[in-house]
Formats: structure tokens, C-alpha cells, sequence
């Protein structure tokens, strides 16, 4: 659960701002009130400024104005904003509307233009003629500082709304995220010939289905909490779905041996071990920032945009995250406790998986762009160089044979030299890996 509200605070347009508007509402209630009830704590205010501290009418105009004026401009941040995400959107792809709700510059921006209306109303009520006079000058000055600021922000944010919508802004920072991704959920570099201590789960006569109460995509696996509940129950899981995958409602997610162990209640806390919603995150799905890029690729090749730079672009960065990925050892799939006893049994995506899903829809859109086919083959030779292991290069060879013999059904003997070219030198690698 913690990790869910803290995800959502870094990724949408409503905890982070709502929290900055509600703090910044309780501290002009709180300063006017302490004002009140301390007034040498107003006695520094300047009288250049309030030449009259028991004056309401400068504060409540002063308050009243910047709160209409705050108001005004929250709707000119939220128009251009709607705009951003509308053109993103229909020019991109659908999918990176989560990468630009994440934009921590338009939730300060929100938060603060919401806040400074929340300060000056919360502080307003305290500028009054009765029963006795009262300005609250301390507070007011805070709220002048605080449209200062904004006046500030406004003018960074209109230029950071122009460059978020560059798609080579866009695509590098959803590479960004998804390495960051990569790093969290597989901290440890890449062993070579690295042999598995057990064979992966077999389905046995004990097992029980578990089925799914809940549509959607399986955004988040609690490993830990799987494991524990394993451990409480005498059973051992093997998860069907892994993350990323739809689950529809009735369909089994996990099977548990020796199931009948299970009360009603232990289904239940399984089932809660898996965080299920209507789309994709990047919380522990490393092929869904794959696939945002993949969408930008293929439509900029396209024939309605024909924009083979920005596949170009696309096809960079996906080594970039290649590169990443294969560097790391992927997560274990079966999981102890205490060690040497299985509790539970969890797939994760593999290389050669998040190959195909990063570079096999972009070849096949683009067999008749010399272009791109190039920039796909120089990709493949960055990734065999970077790393060792030559299970990989063996991948990544299959994949510029499949790139060449795609291209030489739409190409000229002309075109395909540069390309066989390319194969050649990816092929050089994997000679070079031989014993």
C-alpha cells in the first residue's frame, strides 16, 4: 500500500498538487492566526509597505486579488497543459500520457498556483474591521511573495511545456524511466554462464487454481508478501501471469500446491500480493517503457508521417534500455524460505523477449527504409559489443539475418550492400565469442 500511494504521488496530477495546496492553505491560516494572537510577531513588516498594520482593507484587497488572479492563471496552466497532452497524445502515442503525468514540474506548478489561492483564502477571513481591527500584514506580505513566485514558475513552466513536447525530450525521458526501472528491480550486473540451482516449477496433481477476482493489467508483484503468506500457508505458488499481463476477472493467476491448505481468507491475502489496474505502469513492467518508444517509432515510419529521423531517435534510445537490461541479471524466478525450500514461483521478462518487443515491430514496418533497416543493424552491434555473453550475440545475430532477409524482399542489390555490410560485422562478434 505504501508503495502504491507513493507511486501515485510521483505519478499523476492529483496527490502532489492537493498536498502543496492543502499545506500551503493550513500555513495562511496558521500565520494570520498566530498574528492574532502574537502581534509583535507582524512588527518587522516594513511600513513602506503597510504604513497603517491596523488597516483590513489594504490586506483584504491585496488577499482578494491575488486569490482572483491565481485562479485565472490556474486555468491558462490548465488549458495549455490539456493542450500539451491532448497533441502528445494523437502525434505520439496514447501511452506516454503516464510519462507526462509524472512531469514533476506541471505538479509543483499546479500545486503551488492552487496553493497560493488556498493561502490568501485561508488568510482572508482574519483581515477584519470587527469586532476590533485586524491586518494580518506578516501574512499578506508572504502571500505577495508567494504571486511573485508565481509569476516566476508560469514563465519556467511555458518553457518547459515547449521542450516536454519534443519527442526526442519525450522518448529520452521515458528511456530514462525505464533504466531507472531496470536498476531497481535488477541491482545486480549480468554472470556469465551463470547456471540455475533448480529447474522451474513442474504443474503436480496437488495443485489448486487461484483464480483472479479482479480485470487488469498486473502492474506490481509484492514478492516478499507472496513468499511470507507461502510460508504461513505450507504451500508453494507458481504464478501464471507475469507482470505486464491482463488478467481477466475468473481467470487463474497462481497455482498453489497442496491448495487445500487454503482458507478463503488465505486466497484472499494472495490475491492482495498483486496490484492490478486498468493500464500499464512502470513499477515493475520494463517492457511497457519499451513499448512506448516502440509506439513513437512506428508512427513517425508511417506512411500517413513518414518521419524516419524520429524512428531513427527511437531506435537509439531502445539500445540505450537494451543495452541496460542485458547488463543485469534478471531477477530470480524461484523464490526460498528458508533456503533451499520453494515458496514461490515467478516469471519475469527475458532478453530475448524484450528483443523482440523492442525491435521486431520496427523491422518489419520498416523493409523498405534503408534508414532505419541501418539504424536497427548498428543497434544490434552496439548491444554484441556491450555485453559477453554469447547466448545473447547469438540473439542479436538471428535478429539482423531476420533485418537483412526482410529488407532484400523490397530492396535493390544497391541498397542491401550497406546493410549486408552491417550483418557482417554484427556476425564478427559472435566468431569473436566462440571458444
Amino acid at each position: 500500500m505504501l508503495r502504491h500511494a507513493m507511486y501515485n504521488l510521483r505519478g499523476g496530477f492529483l496527490i502532489r498538487p492537493l498536498t502543496i495546496a492543502l499545506t500551503l492553505g493550513c500555513a495562511g491560516a496558521f500565520l494570520s492566526w498566530l498574528e492574532e494572537e502574537f502581534p509583535a510577531a507582524s512588527a518587522w513588516v516594513p511600513t513602506a509597505l503597510f504604513p497603517s498594520h491596523a488597516d483590513p482593507q489594504v490586506a483584504q484587497v491585496i488577499l482578494a486579488g491575488i486569490a482572483a488572479s491565481m485562479m485565472t492563471v490556474v486555468s491558462i496552466v490548465f488549458a495549455i497543459l490539456l493542450m500539451t497532452l491532448t497533441l502528445a497524445s494523437m502525434q505520439f502515442s496514447p501511452r506516454i500520457i503516464v510519462s507526462f503525468s509524472r512531469d514533476r514540474v506541471t505538479q509543483w506548478t499546479l500545486g503551488i498556483f492552487l496553493g497560493t489561492f488556498s493561502y490568501c483564502m485561508a488568510a482572508l477571513p482574519a483581515a477584519r474591521s470587527l469586532p476590533h481591527p485586524f491586518a494580518p500584514v506578516a501574512t499578506v506580505l508572504g502571500a505577495m511573495v508567494l504571486a511573485l513566485a508565481c509569476v516566476g514558475l508560469l514563465l519556467f513552466f511555458i518553457h518547459h511545456i515547449s521542450q516536454a513536447i519534443s519527442v526526442n525530450h519525450i522518448v529520452d525521458r521515458i528511456a530514462e524511466e525505464t533504466e531507472a526501472m531496470i536498476d531497481e528491480i535488477m541491482p545486480w550486473p549480468h554472470r556469465l554462464n551463470y547456471l540455475k540451482d533448480a529447474e522451474p516449477l513442474r504443474p503436480n496433481p496437488s495443485e489448486v487454481a487461484v483464480l483472479s477476482h479482479d480485470s487488469g493489467y498486473i502492474r506490481f508483484v509484492d514478492t516478499r508478501r507472496l513468499v511470507a503468506l507461502a510460508k504461513h500457508y505450507h504451500v508453494t505458488i507458481r504464478v501464471l501471469r507475469r507482470v505486464g499481463h491482463f488478467v481477466p476477472a475468473g481467470i487463474p493467476l497462481m497455482m498453489a500446491s497442496k491448495g487445500n491448505r487454503l482458507s478463503p481468507e488465505g486466497t484472499a491475502e494472495l490475491l492482495a500480493a498483486f496490484d492490478f489496474g486498468p493500464t500499464r505502469t512502470l513499477q515493475q513492467d520494463v517492457e511497457f517503457g519499451v513499448l512506448q518508444i516502440v509506439d513513437v517509432a512506428l508512427k513517425a515510419i508511417s506512411p500517413a508521417v513518414n518521419d524516419p529521423t524520429t524512428a531513427i531517435n527511437c531506435v537509439d534510445q531502445l539500445s540505450r534500455i537494451l543495452i541496460r537490461f542485458a547488463s543485469r541479471e534478471p531477477p530470480e524466478e524461484l523464490l526460498y524460505d528458508p533456503p533451499g525450500i520453494v515458496r514461490a514461483s515467478i516469471g519475469w521478462i527475458h532478453f530475448e523477449r524484450l528483443l523482440d518487443a523492442a525491435l521486431e515491430q520496427i523491422r518489419m514496418y520498416s523493409k523498405t527504409d534503408v534508414a532505419v533497416s541501418l539504424r536497427l543493424l548498428r543497434a544490434l552491434g552496439d548491444i554484441a559489443a556491450s555485453t559477453p555473453d554469447p547466448e545473447f550475440r547469438r540473439i542479436l545475430v538471428e535478429h539482423g539475418m531476420r533485418t537483412v532477409a526482410g529488407c532484400a524482399e523490397k530492396l535493390g542489390e544497391e541498397e542491401l550492400r550497406e546493410l549486408r555490410a552491417r550483418q557482417a560485422a554484427l556476425e564478427s562478434f559472435t566468431a569473436i565469442s566462440q571458444p
